[in-house]
């Protein structure tokens, strides 16, 4: 009788164990095309009844724990229905599948040291003598400081070792030549009938009135550096990779992005 008692309790354990393994690996993805795809589109890219939920920054940017949220207590008043009724694990499971879509779920296995990616930003490749992270740096280039969150890192990699490759027309410098021979050349910040406002490398915003301007030319590159890819090595462009990245993963985790959640916790 003892022995059958143990048996009984060891196939028990083992069944439990079985099912507790398969309830830690649901599949967020069927979840997702029954109750959410419906509205949001198959791939979170928006339909005809709600918007897109994979690629606007403002929904990447989200914390994990404001999108749980927002699952399972909706948004009633955009007619996004609530869904707690699904239990916490299928609820984490639509969230993993989520930030798949998002490609949050891709920036796995980063090669380099991001403390001394954030000396390399600071000192060697002087990123932030243009670029603002954190509130801390400058301001003629872009606010990198969530730039890691949306971003892949073979992406982040390819722009800074070729950050001319398919540059906009708003990145691209531009060089203000006047009718009394001098000439500026920055970042084109505004433009209108009568003036323009060009950011030069100073960082110092300059204000011109067209009547004054001799003409305006648009250059084919970008102020970044265009030699990152030489004077860098391959591990010191590991390490500034997975700053940036750890950087906004860090910053989203904290909640440094406010979310249109966060004034019903006040």
């Amino acid at each position: 009788m003892t022995g059958l008692v143990a048996f009984m309790a060891t196939n028990f354990l083992l069944i439990a164990s079985g099912l507790s393994q398969q309830s830690a690996k649901v599949d967020g993805a069927p979840i997702f095309a029954s109750s959410c795809a419906g509205c949001h589109g198959a791939d979170g890219r928006g339909g005809e009844h709600a918007p897109n939920i994979a690629t606007t920054p403002e929904v990447q940017n989200l914390r994990d724990a404001d999108l749980l949220r927002i699952l399972k207590n909706g948004l009633l008043e955009n007619g996004m229905p609530a869904f707690n009724s699904m239990g916490q694990d299928k609820l984490n499971a639509v969230l993993d599948y989520l930030r798949t879509l998002q490609g949050r779920k891709s920036v796995v296995d980063l090669k380099g040291d991001p403390h001394q990616g954030e000396l390399i930003f600071k000192s060697k490749a002087q990123c932030s003598s243009c670029h603002i992270v954190n509130g801390v740096g400058g301001f003629l280039g872009s606010d990198l400081s969530l730039y890691g969150v949306n971003t892949s890192p073979e992406e982040i990699r390819a722009v800074i070792t070729h950050p001319d490759k398919n540059l906009p027309m708003q990145k691209k410098a531009i060089t203000v030549v006047m009718r009394n021979g001098q000439s500026l050349t920055g970042m084109l910040k505004s433009d209108d009938n009568f003036s323009l406002t060009v950011q030069g490398t100073d960082g110092a915003f300059h204000f011109f009135h067209k009547h004054e301007i001799e003409r305006v030319e648009v250059g084919t590159h970008s102020l970044m550096p265009i030699d990152y890819g030489a004077t860098l090595t391959s591990g010191e462009l590991d390490d500034l990779v997975s700053y940036l990245v750890g950087t906004g993963n860090e910053a989203v985790k904290g909640g440094a992005v406010k979310s249109q959640n966060d004034d019903d916790d006040e």
